[in-house]
């Protein structure tokens, strides 16, 4: 089902907007200011946004700004009131898919979402494949191949890297060293699972020296590894 993620403060606009999307079977959720609604696209990760562009604690295109430094590109459109070429103009370099001046058409607005949903189908798994991970301030950035521990860069080797993404990505299961070998080293014959365990030992090391709380990669016995936080029951 897609899912379209409508940041709007005002409460009649969103709730409008999110019953037209239900009488077309799209899941929709809302968020009243500008942090809420950066906080959903990480947590949630819609399908298309619905951004406004006067909203409270951060505006709107702040918002899209920190969305694409983080590596989030689902398609955004813009529904403003201000309707200058200027703004228009801001929106679209800052990562503006469509543009939409209130006051709108529900029945316009519904068909510019299902157009930029048949345009975002396709870079779906890129879009997956390139996302942020965030963990108790951790932050590993797919596209910059780095790892940041409250804004600082931990100096890792790339392999290291890709390990420790690939348990992020899969924060609290136990992988196997056998899916750790295919996703990280590609079923390489020449790795053995003791490759895989002295690089799990240097990746704690480094974590450790960068000062990293809150977040660590635990041995399951007979299986592999997994990395848990500490807002995480174990």
């Amino acid at each position: 089902m897609t899912r379209v993620l409508i940041v709007e403060d005002n409460e009649s606009i969103a709730h409008g907007i999110r019953t037209a999307l239900q009488s077309e079977d799209i899941e929709s959720r809302i968020a009243a200011d500008g942090l809420e609604g950066l906080d959903r696209v990480r947590m949630w990760e819609p399908d298309v946004v619905i951004l406004d562009l006067m909203l409270p604690k951060l505006d709107g295109l702040q918002v899209l700004r920190l969305m694409r430094e983080e590596g989030f590109d689902m398609p955004v459109l813009i529904l403003s009131a201000r309707g200058d070429d200027l703004d228009k103009v801001r929106g679209f370099r800052t990562g503006a898919d469509d543009y939409v001046t209130k006051p709108f058409s529900l029945a316009e607005l519904l068909a510019r979402i299902e157009a930029l949903v048949r345009r975002a189908s396709a870079p779906a798994e890129r879009r997956q494949r390139n996302r942020v991970e965030v963990l108790a301030g951790l932050e590993l950035s797919p596209i910059a191949r780095e790892a940041r521990y409250e804004g600082v860069v931990i100096e890792l080797r790339p392999r290291e890297f890709d390990l420790l993404l690939a348990l992020a990505r899969r924060r609290g299961e136990a992988v196997s060293r056998r899916d750790l070998l295919r996703e990280v080293w590609g079923y390489s014959n020449e790795v053995e699972s003791r490759t895989i365990d002295s690089h799990v030992v240097e990746v704690r090391r480094r974590l450790q020296q960068a000062g990293v709380v809150g977040v660590q990669i635990v041995t399951t016995r007979k299986v592999g590894y997994r990395l848990l936080t500490d807002d995480m029951n174990t």
